[in-house]
């Protein structure tokens, strides 16, 4: 029988971290709960330790979303896993058909979808609806794909992708990573509409809007950076190349006109920028080489994972 894994990142989730244990535990029987404790100041471990002896409670000390998900992706032994933040706000009735599209129809990542249900009528915070939209533009746009939600907390992943997709941010740039390398890598990606409710009353998130927000557009520049030079520096190339026309123009019209040139500083500025354009572009072509080889050698891996999952 397949081995199931819910993986439950929390901080601070006294509140609601009994309720997400027993409502996955209701649907997926057969499933083990893992709760990581990411530094919690309140009960949270306590709860979370006296719930059912199919959960298993551990602590991450190092804070950020992101160090938990390295340690239950290195620690966690599974064929299929579903992670869910420990806040409540995610139905666990969505899990049974994301874990059968990750077992039988051999998806990689499936996506709980909120921004096609219930999201703008739940959420509270307009900077955030906006803010979803935004980076689901962004990325879409930038990465050539398709996809509805690109930050949600709610996923199920094959061992394929927990064991060979790389996680380097710590925060809550989280889910914006692991979408991206998805996307890099071309591994198989779904998407399911999922309710979403807001948290419980007196339950506070520890999302901050403009800074957390900073961080997931500062993450998706630096990967559009790494996972696609040619078009980044090509757009550096083409912005520092206008900017040298704009100021050459001008100094060429006065030399046509009087045979001198009257302004040496801008002409030498205006070659500067010139030369920088040129250099931007050789660096494009160079990393864009650099970074198909790193891809086929991750789809090798990615291809070997797979066999030995399957095996």
């Amino acid at each position: 029988m397949p081995k199931i894994a819910v993986l439950v990142p929390c901080f601070n989730e006294e509140q609601t971290v009994e309720k997400v244990c027993r409502d996955f535990l209701s649907v997926l029987p057969e499933a083990t709960v893992y709760v990581y404790d990411n530094a919690s100041t309140d009960r949270t471990f306590e709860i979370a330790s006296n719930i059912d002896p199919r959960v298993v409670v551990r602590k991450e000390y190092r804070r950020g979303k992101g160090n938990v998900a390295r340690s239950m992706f290195r620690d966690i032994e599974a064929d299929c896993y579903i992670m869910v933040d420990g806040d409540d706000t995610y139905p666990a009735e969505h899990a049974p058909e994301m874990i059968r599209l990750v077992l039988e129809e051999r998806y990689d990542m499936v996506i709980g979808d909120r921004l096609s249900s219930t999201y703008f009528t739940e959420n509270k915070r307009p900077f955030h609806n906006a803010g979803n939209v935004l980076v689901r533009s962004l990325v879409n746009r930038v990465f050539s794909s398709d996809l509805r939600d690109i930050m949600t907390g709610y996923r199920a992943f094959s061992r394929t992708f927990v064991k060979t997709v790389p996680i380097e941010r710590n925060g809550f740039e989280l889910e914006t990573e692991m979408t991206i390398n998805a996307l890099d890598m071309k591994l198989r990606i779904s998407e399911i509409p999922i309710a979403y409710r807001d948290r419980p009353e007196g339950s506070a998130s520890k999302l901050n809007t403009f800074r957390d927000g900073y961080r997931v557009l500062k993450t998706i520049l630096r990967m559009f950076r790494d996972y696609r030079p040619m078009l980044f520096f090509a757009l550096v190339s083409a912005v520092l190349a206008v900017v040298a026309l704009a100021m050459f123009i001008p100094v060429f019209i006065d030399y046509l006109n009087t045979g001198l040139v009257l302004r040496f500083p801008t002409l030498i500025v205006s070659v500067g920028f010139g030369i920088s354009s040129l250099l931007s572009l050789v660096c494009g072509f160079i990393l864009d080489v650099i970074v198909s080889k790193n891809r086929a050698r991750s789809l090798i891996s990615v291809n070997t994972e797979d066999s030995r999952g399957r095996g």
